[in-house]
């Protein structure tokens, strides 16, 4: 089977670039951007050798699982561009579910039916890691922000050397391929990102995310670098922040780190 949009992507003369074997779908996107290609365009393969997750850590995609990165073009800041990565999430989400009916309903109890987005960008099934999602932005010439999400779904297997559980989606009881993940992701992102609307939509994107959010009204903690801040995940705000309730009862709002489930030491166990 080979790459193709789906109906609601087509219909929209969403570009589609899809590559047998490529380093880095986001740097091919990034690339074609530079170039002055036409969005919104996907780029995709199910083998990826030199792709980025947050952070510049290394995220790749053995044969058979599924690396896409989109690129999109905005007369936005980049604050605002940035709360479309929780537009990817519910897309991606979706998809996912979309393409885990059969095995959710055969095995009730899979976690093929407790998909839930971990902020600010990972996707998990049962706890587990299933997919990484990595956005990057840059001013083009003509002034408009360049805007590419990466998107990396554990299909057939899950890489090794992540820090914390991963699984895959044949893990799962899942037997959709990358190219059915995407036909499906194609059209669940053309919706949501009419949704975002340049930013004015966020708000119901927001509450989308949070409907299927991981560790809401839990404690977690927030690692950055050497600082570790606990409290209980409330909620996000306007900016996409996750915002704490501390013990002592302050509000903070989160801008960027690595989410733990528990309270600090369990952040600290992850060393």
């Amino acid at each position: 089977m080979s790459f193709a949009l789906g109906p609601k992507a087509r219909a929209a003369r969403v570009g589609l670039k899809v590559f047998d074997e490529t380093g880095s779908t986001n740097t091919d996107a990034m690339a074609y951007a530079r170039s002055g290609g036409q969005a919104p365009c996907w780029f995709v393969t199910t083998m990826q050798t030199a792709g980025r997750g947050r952070r510049n850590r290394v995220w790749v995609a053995p044969r058979g699982n599924l690396a896409s990165s989109v690129f999109e073009s905005f007369n936005v800041a980049p604050a605002v561009a940035a709360t479309l990565g929780f537009a990817a999430g519910v897309a991606l989400e979706k998809a996912l579910r979309e393409v885990s009916v059969e095995a959710a309903m055969r095995s009730p109890n899979s976690a093929a039916n407790d998909y839930r987005l971990k902020w600010p960008n990972d996707i998990l099934a049962g706890g587990s890691k299933l997919v990484g999602m990595n956005l990057e932005a840059e001013t083009l010439p003509d002034g408009r922000l360049a805007v590419v999400v990466g998107m990396g779904t554990n299909v057939v297997a899950a890489p090794e050397g992540l820090p914390g559980a991963v699984t895959c989606l044949s893990q799962l009881g899942v037997t959709a391929s990358a190219e059915d993940v995407f036909t499906a992701l194609s059209d669940s992102w053309h919706e949501m990102r009419g949704i975002w609307d340049n930013g004015r939509g966020f708000p119901k994107i927001r509450d989308l995310w949070l409907e299927r959010a991981a560790g809401l009204g839990q404690t977690v903690s927030i690692r950055s670098g050497a600082s570790v801040v606990s409290g209980i995940f409330d909620t996000i705000d306007e900016t996409g922040c996750m915002v704490l309730i501390t013990s002592d009862r302050k509000r903070i709002p989160i801008a960027a780190g690595d989410v733990y489930f528990g309270d600090a030491a369990s952040a600290k166990a992850a060393d």
